[in-house]
């Protein structure tokens, strides 16, 4: 079994693994709020729901990384936390006390979402040491998300929203299978821990470098997808847009995505990491704001290219801020940071507020948004005026 799998080239295993995730990513990101509210959860529950999903990312984001770093092989880190959130998914399926629904969307959100720093991490290791390109193994990933968008859709159509949990739940067995496929990565071994003097100075060199400023920045515009991701299909629907059209939603901001990663090699010769944040707030301000007057569907579509630059342009921008001013052995962990907050305690905040905002409000409630998203631009135009004085 072992000689067959190291035929297979590295970049091909990679894609299968990051296929098999983004598959069930693609169902639940948007529609496990579908599954909360078919298991009779209220908008406030939900909204906890999605806060204590997110929540378990600031914990499991940060431990991934130095699981990752420390266990003998990499690819032990991708296959723990694969496990974790298949049994997670699969203790849903008989659940219905509210509290214990909670419970688990924080185990599984955190395992399932905390598996993103580490397996790109440890692809773009591999992409390094053995000379191949990052980019179509993640392309691919970002394509299966695209069919989970749609496909799981158009399930819910079909058979309501207690499909969207089996959609999930598949895509997570898919991805413990293709963990077992990945590499083994063997890491280094580590012969000191740095000294507190030396880890001051780090320290030192990274906050007088503006890191905190970025990572105040990409928190908060990331943060302000909350009710995006923790509301938008429920509230849609509300609106009278069909599940399937609420998927394909989904796949146009992924869709517009990609175009942009794909030509973002271009963009960012550019424009400064700094500026590439302040146009993610910019285009996060005017999403959220025109998200919520309610417009007509046929509008919905294109405000859904924005996601281009409110996640993508601000994901990029922090990537590249973080390289470049992040010593190498402290890069990995300054993802696995940005993620905890930007991915876990602003977007848990954000998603918990958002529940009594879609109950207030309705679609409305994307307005709400509109607030960490200024902050963080105000916090990126910082960086902007600070990057030009230290050059």
């Amino acid at each position: 079994m072992f000689a067959l799998l190291v035929q297979i080239p590295r970049p091909v295993r990679f894609a299968l693994f990051y296929g098999a995730f983004y598959l069930g990513f693609g169902a639940y990101l948007p529609y496990m709020p579908v599954w909360y509210e078919a298991r009779g959860l209220s908008p406030e529950m939900i909204g906890a729901a999605a806060a204590a999903s997110m929540a378990g990312r600031m914990i499991a984001a940060p431990l991934g990384a130095m699981l990752a770093d420390r266990a003998p092989k990499k690819q032990w880190a991708v296959l723990t936390y694969t496990l974790v959130s298949f049994f997670a998914f699969a203790a849903f399926v008989p659940a219905t006390n509210p509290w214990a629904i909670i419970v688990l969307a924080g185990i599984a959100g955190g395992a399932f979402t905390g598996i993103m720093p580490i397996i790109d991490a440890f692809a773009i290791q591999q992409s390094t040491r053995k000379k191949f390109a990052f980019g179509p193994p993640r392309a691919f990933g970002s394509a299966t998300f695209i069919l989970g968008n749609v496909g799981a859709g158009w399930l819910i159509g079909q058979l309501g929203g207690e499909a969207a949990l089996g959609w999930t739940l598949v895509g997570s067995a898919l991805a413990v299978l293709t963990a077992l496929m990945l590499p083994v990565g063997r890491n280094q071994p580590h012969h000191r821990l740095p000294a507190p003097d030396e880890s001051h100075g780090v320290l030192r060199a990274m906050i007088s470098n503006g890191l905190p400023l970025a990572f105040a920045a990409s928190a908060l515009i990331q943060g302000a997808h909350g009710f995006y991701y923790g509301f938008s299909a429920v509230a849609w629907r509300a609106e009278g847009v069909p599940s399937s059209a609420v998927g394909l939603l989904w796949a146009t901001g992924v869709g517009a995505e990609i175009v942009f990663l794909t030509f973002s090699g271009r963009l960012l010769g550019r424009l400064s990491p700094a500026l590439m944040l302040a146009l993610g707030g910019a285009a996060s301000i005017l999403r959220w704001l025109a998200l919520a007057a309610s417009p007509p569907l046929w509008l919905l579509f294109p405000l859904q290219l924005l996601h281009a630059l409110s996640f993508s342009a601000t994901y990029l921008g922090f990537l590249r801020y973080a390289a470049d001013h992040s010593p190498q052995r402290f890069a990995s962990m300054a993802q696995a940071i940005n993620s905890a907050f930007s991915g876990g305690l602003v977007l848990a905040l954000a998603a918990y507020a958002s529940g009594f905002a879609f109950k207030a409000f309705g679609v409305g409630g994307f307005a709400l948004m509109a607030l960490p998203s200024g902050l963080g631009l105000i916090f990126a135009l910082w960086l902007v005026q600070s990057s030009r004085t230290q050059t």
